[in-house]
C-alpha cells in the first residue's frame, strides 16, 4: 500500500500485478473545490502508472454524487454495482459503484 499526501489531503492505493485500486482519498473539508482530490487521484494514476499497472480501480457509494462526479471527470467509467455495500448506521444501505480507469495510452 501506498499513501501518497499533498497540502489538505491523502490518498491510499494499492498496486499488486498490472492492478490498481485508491483505497481512500480524504480531503480536508476547508481544502474541499480547490483541486486537492483532483491533483491526488492524478497522483495515484502516476504512481500506479510508474508501477506497472495498467488499470485502477475504485469504488463509491451511489449517494456520493460529488465523489462520482469526481472520479468521472478524472476519467473513471462504471464497471458495476454492489448492492447494499455500505452500511449507514441507520439500518439502512447504499450500493457501491465500481469504477475504473485505464492507464494505458491510447493507440
Amino acid at each position: 500500500m501506498r499513501v501518497l499526501e499533498r497540502p489538505g489531503g491523502f490518498i491510499l492505493i494499492r498496486i499488486v500485478a498490472d492492478e490498481a485500486e485508491i483505497l481512500t482519498l480524504a480531503v480536508d473539508p476547508a481544502q474541499r473545490r480547490r483541486g486537492v482530490a483532483t491533483a491526488l487521484v492524478a497522483a495515484a494514476a502516476h504512481a500506479s502508472t510508474e508501477a506497472g499497472a495498467a488499470m485502477l480501480h475504485l469504488e463509491v457509494a451511489d449517494t456520493n454524487a460529488a465523489a462520482r462526479a469526481l472520479y468521472e471527470a478524472c476519467g473513471f467509467v462504471p464497471t458495476g454495482r454492489r448492492r447494499g455495500y455500505y452500511d449507514l448506521g441507520d439500518g439502512s444501505s447504499a450500493d457501491a459503484i465500481t469504477m475504473a480507469k485505464s492507464l494505458r495510452a491510447p493507440t
